[in-house]
């Protein structure tokens, strides 16, 4: 189970501080990144959040704000790009700024949302990666 289902177990009070582990991660992350030190593993952490946050969104909490989890969705994908063309992980300034506002989104979201919201997020979030993982999985078996 993770810390954040975890803590959902318990009170919205003990949410917080994992809710703002979370965060911390993810600035973490994204000034790694900034620096050129990002990895595999801190990109996997910004892309789970932000599909955690893309879930909110469709639970209702900053729905408004789709576009922006999309384009930090999108800034991440640069990422990625650039590292397998240069082998750096490193964050040009536009993809820094969206990456900045979907993590503000997301800080929002948290804020905002009922505890059963923001399980029922991460949980959408691990199916998908699951389902995605199958598919892939059974494409490679049918070629």
């Amino acid at each position: 189970m993770s810390p954040l289902l975890r803590a959902l177990t318990y009170s919205h009070a003990s949410l917080e501080p994992v809710t703002q582990a979370m965060l911390l991660r993810c600035y973490i992350a994204l000034d790694a990144f900034r620096r050129g030190d990002g990895s595999r593993d801190l990109f996997s952490t910004l892309g789970r959040t932000l599909l955690i946050a893309e879930e909110l969104g469709r639970l209702g909490h900053w729905a408004s704000a789709a576009a922006d989890i999309e384009s930090a969705q999108g800034a991440l994908m640069h990422i990625n790009v650039e590292e397998h063309a240069g082998g750096e992980w490193r964050v040009c300034d536009a993809d820094y700024l969206a990456l900045s506002t979907g993590l503000a989104v997301f800080s929002e979201q948290l804020s905002a949302a009922s505890l059963d919201d923001i399980a029922k997020a991460e949980a959408r979030m691990l199916e998908g990666l699951l389902g995605s993982e199958r598919a892939t999985r059974q494409a490679k078996e049918l070629a």
